[in-house]
């Protein structure tokens, strides 16, 4: 298990939310934190302390007021730490070059390739003739229905009628690098990580595969790696000293 820093922009500002609360009308999110240091601060951090596969989230539309304000902070963190953090939010084959070009290590892409309820098989093509499957990650973010966990699409707010199963996962692998996996019920919540989807991506013989989502305490870490037999990734957000919480950022990586 390795610990995958997190970068998450919204409104122009790095900040911690509540991953469910986020609404496009009004730019509107449940706040856990907001940091008055921008996007290279944290970028070049990482990069001190060599955590490399980190992840830069763009949570605005590309038709929200703030949307180049938001990106603006994505392009100081990756020219401060070229070729360390991935990079996902309204990602498409037409500007995916432009986020690579300037540093990203890979692209993540949910919506895009997640259409009307179902994987576009043409879409997930188009973004693998566009950059390369060695620098494409699929976020497969996902919510509980049920017993069993669906992908979420559209800031985590429309259901898909794609269910996370490892059948899935080796289907997709075929066209990535890796896998990002929010469990959103528990985004930004600190409350406790999600077992039972820990335990199934566990089950996962292929890509790398980053878990985020209720780490709350290095107890939680410890959990997460038992269920997940120490094959996932952790991203720690809201609860990292960093961001407002109580688990130092030093201990943290000192552990991992």
């Amino acid at each position: 298990m390795r610990f995958r820093p997190c970068i998450d922009i919204h409104n122009g500002k790095v900040k911690q939310i509540i991953g469910g609360s986020l609404r496009d009308t009004g730019n509107q999110a449940q706040e856990n934190f907001v940091s008055q240091q921008d996007g290279a601060f944290y970028a070049s951090l990482y990069k001190e302390k060599d955590l490399k596969g980190g992840h830069i989230i763009l949570l605005n539309r590309a038709d929200s007021e703030y949307f180049e304000a938001t990106r603006k902070q994505a392009f100081l963190a990756l020219g401060a730490y070229p070729g360390g953090l991935q990079l996902g939010g309204g990602v498409t084959p037409d500007n995916a070059a432009e986020y690579l070009n300037a540093g990203a290590s890979h692209v993540i892409v949910t919506s895009y390739v997640f259409r009307d309820g179902h994987i576009s098989w043409e879409n997930l093509e188009k973004m693998v003739q566009a950059v390369g499957k060695e620098h494409l990650v699929l976020d497969l973010s996902c919510r509980k229905k049920g017993n069993a966990y669906y992908v979420v699409t559209d800031r985590w707010q429309k259901f898909t009628e794609e269910q996370v199963t490892l059948d899935l996962m080796e289907k997709l692998g075929g066209y990535c690098d890796e896998f990002l996996i929010h469990a959103v019920d528990v985004e930004g919540k600190a409350k406790g990580v999600e077992v039972p989807l820990a335990k199934l991506l566990g089950e996962y013989k292929g890509h790398p595969v980053t878990y985020a989502g209720g780490v709350g305490s290095m107890e939680d870490i410890q959990i997460l790696k038992q269920a997940a037999r120490g094959k996932v990734d952790v991203t720690v957000g809201s609860a990292l000293d960093l961001f407002g919480g109580t688990i130092p950022f030093t201990n943290l990586i000192g552990e991992l």
